[in-house]
């Protein structure tokens, strides 16, 4: 078998997905989400210009190969417009794999080391009273454990505090420069615990919390929320402090029993080595879109259980279908599996990126199909064209470009 057409499709069916469609000699294609919020079209031309002339001749079945050979011979190594685009290949080839096998992914990954996959939802909202409104419709929507956001007095807008329409739903904004939004740090620690308290105090102590600090904190100040945030128990505190700078854990970990969850912006196992062999986290936050692939994240996951920490995949909303059916499989299959975010699509998401997998009851399932279980409809996806869109600059108060 061997690989003869390797296509790039932009879509924009509400927020912008790049997709690698890769067809062999014998009729079986395979998709991979190459999507990089805010800088889709730098994966594109990798995509395109330098990677897809690659493939065409490669027998699809050698996976590993493909990888390292894409990973070392573009001397150029790590970086996420890189692993993008090498996580891309490498979820349309197990996908191909899988298909000429005649099983979904997760079979070739070992099989089921559970039933389903349990999740966490987002709740937000501007005021507390609004945020306790957003739990509870989580909590109806079947979730069994929440991502809680609420919004800083004094701020106009804070980053994971989303807008919402009439009815409630998040509105999703596009724009052709990024959005500056505010932010004042002190206003921020002292606000959060307060959070929590309103939410225990509405929800009660059962019910699991966690919360993303969206990388803004210093060590000290990352240490000193973690310590308050204690007794309200949270399941994880998120990005507490920039983690590319690994030693910094060190300081936090000593000062909390946080729980702590670390990982959505790497992209290779080497920004994990301290973090891991120091025990400094207690979850791994990669994506497979943005890791390289099924291929490294299951050897991370399998790093990262030889000191007792657990995955748990990124997945938002600009992980496409693609990405996060990739996600469910590996999810269903590796042991130390410890939660997945899933905050779902649009409903015209969904028509053109038709899944097999489904969320019932909190919890996700890959489906049976073979392969990952994705089918992409290329007309429906040249109908929403790209829309140039940017994640939002954080500033302080004086004007400084905050860490994001």
């Amino acid at each position: 078998m061997k690989i003869v057409d390797a296509k790039v499709v932009v879509t924009s069916p509400g927020r912008n997905f790049v997709t690698l469609k890769l067809t062999t000699d014998e009729g079986l294609t395979g998709l991979g989400d190459a999507t990089l919020n805010g800088r889709e079209l730098a994966v594109v031309s990798y995509l395109t210009d330098h990677v897809a002339p690659l493939l065409i001749g490669l027998d699809p079945h050698r996976i590993e190969d493909t990888w390292q050979s894409l990973y070392r011979g573009a001397y150029w190594r790590r970086g996420p417009v890189t692993m993008a685009a090498i996580a891309a290949v490498d979820v349309a080839l197990w996908d191909i794999k899988a298909k000429a096998a005649g099983l979904p992914l997760y079979q070739l990954l070992g099989g089921a080391s559970r039933e389903r996959v349990g999740t966490y939802g987002h709740a937000s909202g501007r005021d507390i009273p609004e945020l306790l409104d957003s739990v509870r419709a989580r909590l109806a929507e079947g979730y069994p454990a929440v991502r809680i956001q609420s919004g800083i007095p004094g701020l106009k807008a804070v980053y994971g505090v989303s807008d919402t329409d009439e009815t409630g739903a998040p509105v999703l904004h596009q724009q052709a420069r990024p959005l500056v939004e505010d932010w004042d740090t002190a206003a921020y620690l002292r606000h959060v615990p307060t959070v929590f308290e309103a939410v225990r105090a509405e929800f009660g102590a059962e019910l699991p919390l966690l919360h993303d600090s969206h990388h803004r904190l210093t060590p000290v100040q990352a240490a000193r929320l973690g310590k308050d945030l204690e007794p309200y128990r949270p399941f994880w505190l998120e990005d507490c402090t920039p983690a590319e700078n690994q030693e910094a854990l060190r300081l936090v970990r000593r000062s909390t029993t946080t729980p702590l969850a670390v990982g959505e912006v790497f992209n290779t196992v080497y920004d994990y080595q301290t973090l891991v062999t120091e025990q400094l986290i207690d979850y791994v936050r990669s994506a497979v879109t943005h890791f390289g692939g099924v291929t490294p994240l299951r050897k991370l996951f399998d790093f990262a259980a030889q000191y007792q920490i657990k995955s748990a995949i990124h997945g938002p909303e600009d992980i496409s279908p693609v990405g996060m059916a990739a996600a469910v499989h590996l999810d269903l299959a590796v042991h130390n599996f410890g939660i997945q975010e899933y905050s779902g699509h649009t409903a015209l998401t969904d028509e053109v990126f038709r899944h097999a997998y489904t969320f019932s009851d909190g919890h996700l399932h890959p489906g049976e199909a073979p392969g990952i279980g994705v089918e992409l409809d290329e007309e429906l996806a040249a109908a929403h064209p790209y829309a140039a869109a940017y994640l939002p600059v954080n500033r302080l108060h004086d004007g400084t470009v905050h860490d994001w």
